[in-house]
């Protein structure tokens, strides 16, 4: 069979991001830290990486970051509100659009690393559940890219083999590893090259 199903990621895809230094150097000026001793505050928030895996909670990692950074109520509440405006970007109104154009004739997935309140925060600001068929979001299901196991659960979901789906994403290692999956994966890096290099694919 042909192509069946379009898999993209959020940030850095349908959400245009500034790099993380942006939000840490804005925090860094407020509280007076040099860049060392704020990669080392930081740092300790989640040192086992479980974050994007589903083991820390919203709470409990906003409680990390003030701890970390020793902020009080009213700042940790501020870094959270600054943290989600960061993460979640400025929407891709282009991409988003061409996304939703291509139901019903194909299926349509989301597939995010995520933390603990990233689905609140973008249905909120973007309504993506209205715009796809399914959302995985790494924190809800325990897995997250390059794990060929949520490759796997995205097709499950969408009921379709591997070599069904397109998977666009902007991290090399993830289009990789989707690749290596058996997925047709292509590496966004503008917004006209990846619809285009979507078309072709489902032009076959």
């Amino acid at each position: 069979m042909g192509i069946r199903a379009v898999v993209v990621d959020i940030g850095g895809v349908l959400e245009r991001v500034e790099p993380p230094e942006a939000l840490a150097a804005t925090w860094q000026r407020r509280l007076g830290l040099d860049p060392a001793e704020l990669r080392a505050a930081l740092g300790r928030v989640d040192p086992d990486g479980v974050i994007g895996t589903g083991g820390l909670a919203e709470a409990e990692y906003q409680r990390r970051y003030a701890d970390a950074l020793g902020l009080t109520p009213a700042q940790s509440a501020q870094f959270m509100r600054d943290m989600w405006d960061w993460y979640c970007g400025e929407l891709d109104t282009e991409l988003t659009g061409y996304l939703a154009s291509l139901r019903p004739r194909y299926l349509t997935a989301i597939l995010s690393n995520s933390a603990d309140g990233a689905r609140r925060e973008e249905q909120a600001r973007y309504g993506f559940a209205d715009l796809v068929d399914t959302i995985i979001y790494s924190h809800e299901v325990g897995l997250a890219k390059p794990d060929p196991r949520v490759f796997a659960l995205t097709c499950e979901r969408l009921r379709v083999a591997a070599d069904e789906a397109v998977f666009l994403d902007d991290v090399p290692a993830f289009v990789a590893a989707a690749r290596a999956f058996g997925m047709h994966a292509v590496r966004h890096e503008s917004t006209p090259a990846s619809i285009a290099a979507i078309d072709a694919l489902l032009a076959g």
